[in-house]
């Protein structure tokens, strides 16, 4: 089987050194539910997967459970793309780890000219705690900006050992430098798998704005009507085949409470001070969303 007989589908993961592109891989494939997932990273010596996940050990392939795999494309990539290729049944999705010091725009444009590869898209993770420092050193500064330019998809990561403000202060650093890119928060790696599989189809929200629109995306602030309950109303939103991203307050009869969902996941918990009553809702679709029922 040739490369231009699969039609393989590639995502780009990238980030500084320290990003957490190993607790995000991990998560991945826990969350791959029969999904054929193939890792490729650059050197075996610095293998992302945890070991529970390691069902088999050989010179060039590891296989893991659920029929994922895991591979090393050292210097020569096209061969490891080949042996992906090759694999029956191959793949439904590579995720290509980059090196921490890669540029992820380079790597994107040589997958584009690889017969039967197509690039689902680029997603560079920041730390929250690092990321101002690292775009404002001397020596990585440069490095760090080009690959949050590349990216479709941005993850904050490491949010909940930071505060509030930090988190603000990493996103607004980190939208000056990312264009469209789509800017969301991961706490210990916890983001649901399509949108690592498929960045390209958020890169179209404006960070920062709660009215960034286009290719598809419709977002607007809406307010619940009435005090609601905070955790029927974010599982009510997570639910939403249509929503991809809420982050908000909600007035509840207990007092303002903060929601945040991705995809299909949800979280509830205190607001900052002095919140005010809102919720950012990104959907695909381009009609209000509705107060769920029941809330």
């Amino acid at each position: 089987m040739t490369l231009s007989d699969t039609g393989l589908l590639v995502t780009v993961l990238s980030g500084y050194l320290g990003a957490g592109k190993t607790t995000l891989v991990n998560q991945m494939l826990r969350q791959a539910n029969g999904k054929r997932l193939a890792i490729m990273v650059n050197e075996f010596g610095d293998l992302p997967i945890d070991a529970d996940l390691i069902e088999a050990e050989g010179d060039d392939l590891i296989a893991l459970a659920g029929g994922c795999v895991c591979c090393s494309y050292g210097d020569d990539l096209i061969a490891a793309l080949g042996q992906m290729a090759a694999m029956q049944p191959p793949p439904d999705h590579i995720i290509l780890e980059a090196s921490g010091v890669a540029l992820p725009a380079a790597i994107a444009s040589s997958l584009g000219l690889m017969p039967g590869i197509k690039t689902a898209g680029v997603v560079v993770l920041a730390d929250v705690g690092l990321i101002e420092g690292q775009l404002a050193n001397d020596y990585i500064g440069d490095t760090v900006a080009r690959q949050l330019g590349a990216a479709d998809l941005v993850v904050l990561t490491k949010t909940d050992i930071a505060g509030p403000s930090q988190v603000l202060r990493a996103g607004k650093a980190v939208a000056k430098h990312c264009g469209d890119a789509l800017i969301l928060e991961a706490a210990q790696g916890q983001l649901a798998l399509d949108l690592v599989l498929h960045p390209q189809r958020l890169a179209v929200y404006e960070a920062g704005s709660p009215h960034g629109s286009g290719k598809g995306l419709n977002t607007r602030v809406e307010t619940p009507e009435g005090p609601v309950d905070a955790e029927t109303y974010a599982r009510a939103l997570a639910q939403r085949p249509e929503v991809i991203r809420a982050k908000g307050h909600v007035q509840t009869p207990q007092g303002v409470r903060t929601i945040q969902v991705v995809a299909e996941q949800w979280e509830v918990r205190d607001p900052p001070r002095d919140a005010q009553v809102g919720v950012v809702i990104i959907s695909l679709d381009a009609t209000p969303i509705r107060q769920p029922e029941n809330a």
